[in-house]
C-alpha cells in the first residue's frame, strides 16, 4: 500500500495493510513534526509531493527492499500540506518473517524516501522560512 495525501494519516490502517501471519517481525516507523530544527524554533511544516512520481518512486523503494530482505509486505504513508508539531508527516510498516530485516528494511525505506522521492518540505520557524533538501 502506498499513499499520498493531505488528510491526518490513518496510522492503525498502514500498520494492518502490513500485518502477515506468516510474519514474526512487523517494523514501523513514525515521521512527527518536532518544534526545533537547526537550532531554530519550528512553528509547522509544509509538504508538497508530485503525487504520480511518488507514488513510483515508492514502489522503486518497496521493489529494492524486497530484493535484499524477505520481505513479505510494505506500507508508506506521506502527509503533505500543512503540518503542525506533533502530527504524523510519514508512516513506514514493514513485515518479514524475522525482526532483524524488517528493521533494517524500515530504516533503509525512510532513508532512500528522502533521497529520491519527490516530496518536498518547508520548515516555517518563528524567524522566517527555509525549504529544506530532501537529505535533511
Amino acid at each position: 500500500m502506498i499513499e499520498i495525501t493531505d488528510k491526518p494519516i490513518d496510522v492503525q490502517k498502514i500498520i494492518s495493510a502490513a500485518e502477515r501471519e506468516d510474519c514474526g517481525g512487523l517494523s514501523v516507523f513514525l515521521g512527527t513534526v518536532r518544534n526545533h530544527s537547526h537550532g531554530k524554533e519550528v512553528e509547522r511544516l509544509e509538504y508538497e509531493a508530485y503525487p504520480a512520481m511518488a507514488g513510483k518512486m515508492i514502489q522503486r523503494i518497496i521493489d529494492e527492499i524486497s530484493e535484499r530482505w524477505d520481505i513479505r509486505a510494505a506500507a508508506v504513508s506521506h502527509r503533505t500540506g500543512i503540518l503542525s508539531i506533533g502530527e504524523v508527516a510519514v508512516v513506514i510498516a514493514i513485515a518479514s518473517p524475522h525482526r532483524k530485516a524488517a528493521f533494517e528494511a524500515c530504516q533503509y525505506t525512510i532513508d532512500r524516501l528522502k533521497e529520491i522521492v519527490p516530496i518536498w518540505k518547508k520548515e516555517v520557524a518563528v524567524d522566517g522560512e527555509t525549504w529544506i533538501s530532501s537529505h535533511a
